[in-house]
């Protein structure tokens, strides 16, 4: 029989994009469709963790059961349901593509086309993240993401270590890999900078991979996750 030993842990996963409002009907968004962190939840809960998914606007058919995602728009709303969480989670999986950037100010009404060229003014969103490294005790884990166009393992090891993350996934947006396709290709850098790279696989079985990954974190000798 294999170990679980995931099994009743709570585990926050945060899928999909943001959405930062300019005004009442325009946003800045990007391309996540939110299949990875979707893919991620549902194989936790199939060994029966207790998954907390918060999850951006997306439309994914998910097998994840409806009434446990807790449903948010913009950056500030994801950082304050995940903050709500970060005393009682096991383990955090940072898989949603947050917007980096927000409108210092949101318009009340439409912004009317009548000039040219219009400048605003942005301000860094809330690194969720980064905030729950700060706070996490030895016994919590987290799990972070890196999409980089250059430089990809450099640059996702330097992030690893700047928000105190176990381990780091790190891919590129090229075809077939990351935002809106159903494969990716990953590779998984742990503390000790050791980098484990995976083929172009299902982001099911990509999924796996990174809870496999997991379950050594408990227990190197624990029984992986079958395809």
């Amino acid at each position: 029989m294999m170990q679980n030993s995931l099994q009743s842990k709570n585990i926050l996963v945060t899928a999909g994009p943001t959405r930062e409002y300019l005004d009442p009907v325009r946003f800045l968004t990007n391309e996540s469709t939110g299949k990875m962190g979707y893919a991620i939840a549902e194989a936790l809960q199939n060994l029966n963790a207790n998954v907390y998914l918060v999850s951006g606007p997306v439309s994914i058919q998910s097998n994840f059961p409806k009434e446990k995602i807790i449903n948010v728009k913009t950056g500030k709303q994801m950082y304050h349901a995940c903050e709500q969480l970060f005393g009682t989670i096991d383990i955090a999986i940072f898989c949603a593509a947050i917007a980096d950037y927000t409108p210092k100010v949101t318009c009340d009404c439409k912004i009317k086309k009548i000039d040219n060229e219009i400048s605003m003014e942005f301000v860094k969103n809330v690194d969720i993240a980064f905030e729950f490294g700060k706070v996490k005790s030895k016994h919590q884990k987290s799990i972070g993401f890196a999409l980089e166009t250059n430089n990809v393992l450099e640059n996702a090891a330097a992030k690893l270590k700047k928000k105190h993350f176990d381990c780091i996934v790190a891919n590129s947006p090229n075809k077939n890999e990351g935002f809106g396709f159903d494969t990716n290709k990953i590779a998984i850098i742990k503390t000790d900078l050791s980098v484990t790279e995976f083929p172009l696989k299902s982001k099911q079985d990509v999924a796996k991979d990174i809870v496999n990954t997991i379950i050594d974190m408990y227990n190197p000798v624990a029984a992986t996750v079958n395809g």
